[in-house]
């Protein structure tokens, strides 16, 4: 080619360009994926729980600085699937690790690897071209020759299946250790280009699906054991209160909350409704923070007949 040497001139000649792009955090369940996300944009995003298949959305955060643009693309678990939602999950679970532009595999530092960790690197090494982080998570709960340990098992791990992780990180969301540097190994991974979302954002996801990972988070809460996931929660509608002075907005917010089965109806509502209210109380706190207004919830539970079978159910209820 010759004579392509043309440069237009730029205000410092070692300015770096300025990056944007896709990464997401895979793991197990409980692996500090939310915990860390939150870290990374610095408020509270995805939904934090300690039990798998919480984040059912594709909830992404973002991480603004002045030369890069880190958008988090929070995938739902990789599980074996037992249930049409579980394939439905997995499948998206690979559509989205085919579309990013650096794949984070989130390991506990407290947690020696198991069956689970590798059947997730075992994907992982057939999506060639992606860059992996490997991210030692919860790095707090241990002490330096645990974490020496973990970080020769996870090289082992990539060279065993045959690929070189592109850093290897420990870090501790928690602590708030190392999370910066984490940020700043991920960015030269991302191609070049202009910020994809505008400065503000902190979250692509509809309010009304936030609203409702709130309203599910608090559902849960304390019954996780009798049922694990067989609740989803429907916005139905937001509506701004009418007759309402300018400066005393009300919202008012309608949400389902659905199980699979009668007999689940009193776990839900506890004795006298007083466990729905609790749930509505606590979630209605942080739906308030984080639309910044009041807000009148209406909460009905509703039995929607084994719904993570039914293709059907699944649709209407966002899946």
């Amino acid at each position: 080619m010759g004579a392509m040497s043309v440069r237009t001139p730029s205000s410092k000649p070692s300015e770096a360009p300025h990056r944007a792009g896709f990464a997401c955090f895979v793991g197990r369940p409980n692996a500090g994926k939310s915990t860390l996300t939150n870290a990374l944009v610095g408020q509270k995003v995805a939904i934090t729980a300690n039990q798998p298949q919480t984040t059912r959305h594709t909830v992404r955060g973002i991480v603004h600085r002045p030369d890069a643009q880190l958008i988090l693309v929070d995938t739902p678990g990789l599980h074996k699937p037992r249930t049409l939602l579980g394939q439905r999950l997995n499948d998206i679970v690979r559509t989205t690790w085919a579309e990013v532009d650096i794949i984070g595999f989130c390991l506990p530092a407290n947690e020696k690897l198991g069956p689970g960790d590798r059947f997730i690197a075992k994907e992982l090494a057939s999506i060639k071209k992606t860059p992996k982080i490997a991210i030692i998570t919860k790095t707090d709960l241990v002490d330096s020759k645990t974490l020496a340990e973990q970080l020769i098992a996870v090289d082992q791990l990539g060279k065993e299946l045959g690929f070189e992780w592109a850093e290897i990180v420990p870090v501790s969301a928690v602590a708030d250790q190392q999370v910066d540097l984490l940020a700043d190994l991920l960015i030269p991974l991302l191609p070049e280009g202009p910020a994809l979302y505008p400065e503000g954002d902190l979250t692509d996801e509809p309010e009304q699906v936030m609203i409702a990972e709130l309203i599910r988070e608090a559902a849960l809460e304390g019954v996780r054991d009798e049922l694990p996931h067989s609740i989803a929660v429907v916005v139905e509608e937001m509506l701004p209160r009418e007759d309402r002075p300018a400066d005393k907005p009300l919202l008012d917010i309608h949400a389902f909350v659905y199980i699979e089965r009668p007999s689940q109806k009193g776990i839900i509502i506890g004795p006298k409704g007083a466990r729905l209210k609790q749930v509505g109380i606590k979630s209605r706190k942080q739906i308030e923070a984080l639309l910044g207004t009041p807000v009148f919830l209406d909460l009905h539970v509703k039995v929607a007949k084994d719904w993570q079978r039914d293709p059907r159910q699944l649709r209407k209820l966002g899946f």
